[in-house]
């Protein structure tokens, strides 16, 4: 995790902290005039739960989705992993901040260059599996988009982490229903996404409302009880775009940049809330 162990955030208190990320995923995309907002405030909530009221000293965590790139470093330089001046460099050509998770293993908290959809939880099973031989009792989450459920080889890294009984890995599904072409029912359809998980021997929560701190906590309270020793998912309903409402379920902001007026228009409204 790079980082030193930190007090668990209340839920109130990641509720203010999810507004200030909110307001630098805004900032540091309108300034670099990038796209993929849509997708990382879809999972904004998710890594900021994880980094401030779940992972402990030595948890791993690798982003699959690797488009959300944008929300995941604001989240390390809120947590003290990465410098927060680094983010002035977010798509500046020959930052460590690209538009996708570096490959170089020079960024702090970055173990893994991810975004092609589909090659993340075969990594995130690596990190569980050293568990096995260097008896390490560190937990590692891997967040997947519903792309990432498209993929033969997502499955095939299922069937390995329920084989080997990775009962210290825990998948998250970022279930936005909607991807790069169109919405996910109609490009490929999931469902019923949490019995396809449970088939391949997971233990499986639900977050029917997956921007929303108190039903992901509750998901993983329930996660939490199983004795089972099987691998975990949590399938996180979450809402592309959430918390600023004209990008809400829209799939051109798994594109577009925002303009000027936009961006003004989206901080306006999230300071009303």
């Amino acid at each position: 995790m790079d980082t030193i162990e930190r007090c668990v955030m209340n839920l109130k208190e990641l509720e203010v902290l999810r507004h200030e990320c909110l307001r630098e995923v805004l900032y540091r995309s309108r300034e670099a005039n990038a796209g993929h907002i849509g997708t990382s405030l879809s999972c904004l909530d998710i890594l900021v739960y994880l980094y401030f009221n779940r992972m402990r000293e030595g948890d791993r965590f690798v982003l699959s989705k690797g488009h959300a790139a944008l929300a995941f470093y604001v989240v390390l330089s809120k947590a003290g992993i990465i410098d927060a001046s680094l983010l002035d460099t977010f798509y500046a050509n020959g930052t460590l901040l690209a538009a996708h998770p570096p490959c170089s293993r020079r960024l702090p908290g970055v173990d893994f260059g991810t975004g092609s959809l589909g090659h993340g939880l075969s990594l995130a099973n690596g990190f569980a599996f050293s568990g096995h031989f260097t008896g390490r009792k560190n937990n590692v989450y891997c967040l997947l988009s519903d792309g990432d459920c498209d993929e033969g080889s997502t499955w095939e890294a299922a069937l390995f982490a329920a084989h080997h009984r990775l009962e210290n890995l825990t998948v998250i599904v970022d279930n936005n229903n909607l991807q790069g072409f169109g919405r996910t029912d109609e490009v490929m359809n999931l469902e019923p996404l949490a019995d396809k998980w449970r088939s391949f021997n997971f233990s499986v929560a639900v977050a029917a409302r997956g921007n929303d701190f108190a039903s992901i906590d509750a998901a993983f309270a329930e996660l939490d009880r199983t004795e089972e020793k099987k691998p975990r998912c949590l399938i996180a309903r979450t809402v592309k775009g959430s918390g600023v409402s004209f990008m809400e379920n829209r799939l051109e902001w798994h594109y577009l940049p925002m303009s000027d007026e936009q961006y003004a228009r989206a901080i306006e409204e999230i300071e009303r809330t």
